[in-house]
């Protein structure tokens, strides 16, 4: 059995809210308070930034967490199964809170009707400043200008994580990085890559000649089907930022102007253009493959 999920002992009742202590583990049975403020954390951007956490979940994501050093507020397991190696190994290390529901309520904070997730843990939001993103010579980062879809920026994660990226920054008003559909759609690489959220291209542009004053030479190239030069024919081996604007209306006049040049995917076939991760996708292989050449 897990840590302190035996029947009660003599003497030991639930109490009215839905929580028992037992052994230093808290029991949730049905929801109550704490489930709620969980459950919430699952569908409302609002309540997960005045609670300053979120929900992760899975065995990589969970891993990467431990091992970049985020801070783990509550562990909450299966009630009724005995936990596996890992989880155990997880829970002796991460810290904070340790909670034992039943699985049907653990399934509800999955967020998904698939069978009851190991283990998910509740963790707490990073701060939104953009020193947090590494610069250096072979600087690469992105832009992803007011996406609409949280999926889409979970998966330009990914792609920014596989092809060398130093880190995605969030632009406008926007899908939340944190919301379960990105942290999934990142498969992790949310928890190994910092994403910062501004409130305009305003506050990247100043960062951006802030990053110039101190003497690194950082391009800030934008991608628009009507830009003027391919991104094949774009020199990316030095610093850049690659901008991505909105999945319907691209980028903002603010960006077009704040760029220094505009480029385009050339494509063909009935496609006007691509979806702004696939987009993404694409740029980051290309500055990955002229940065292996130039090696």
């Amino acid at each position: 059995m897990v840590p302190g999920c035996g029947r009660l002992g003599a003497g030991l009742a639930e109490v009215e809210n839905g929580e028992v202590v037992v052994g230093g583990v808290l029991r949730i049975s049905r929801p109550n308070a704490r489930f709620q403020q969980w459950q919430a954390l699952l569908r409302n951007q609002n309540k997960r930034q005045r609670a300053g956490e979120f929900l992760v979940q899975g065995v990589r994501p969970i891993t990467l967490a431990l091992e970049y050093g985020w801070p783990v507020r509550a562990l909450i397991y299966d009630a009724e199964r005995s936990l596996s190696r890992w989880a155990a190994g997880v829970l002796e290390r991460a810290g904070g809170e340790q909670v034992a529901m039943a699985p049907e309520l653990l399934r509800e904070l999955s967020g998904k009707d698939e069978e009851v997730p190991e283990l998910v843990a509740v963790v707490a939001l990073p701060d939104d400043d953009l020193a947090r993103i590494p610069m250096g010579p072979s600087f690469l980062g992105m832009v992803f200008d007011r996406p609409t879809g949280p999926g889409n920026i979970g998966s330009m994660v990914r792609s920014l994580d596989a092809f060398g990226g130093a880190g995605l920054i969030v632009t406008g008003h926007a899908a939340d990085p944190y919301d379960p559909k990105s942290v999934r759609a990142s498969t992790g690489s949310l928890l190994a890559l910092p994403v910062v959220r501004t409130r305009s291209h305003q506050e990247v542009l100043a960062w951006a000649a802030g990053v110039r004053a101190d003497g690194l030479p950082l391009t800030v190239v934008g991608t628009d089907e009507h830009g003027t030069d391919d991104i094949s024919a774009l020199d990316l081996t030095g610093p850049t930022l690659l901008v991505i604007g909105n999945e319907t209306t691209g980028l903002s006049a603010g960006w077009r102007q704040g760029c220094d040049v505009m480029a385009r995917i050339p494509i063909t076939g009935a496609a006007s253009s691509l979806n702004a991760a696939n987009a993404a996708t694409v740029v980051l292989y290309e500055a990955a493959r002229q940065r292996a050449a130039a090696k």
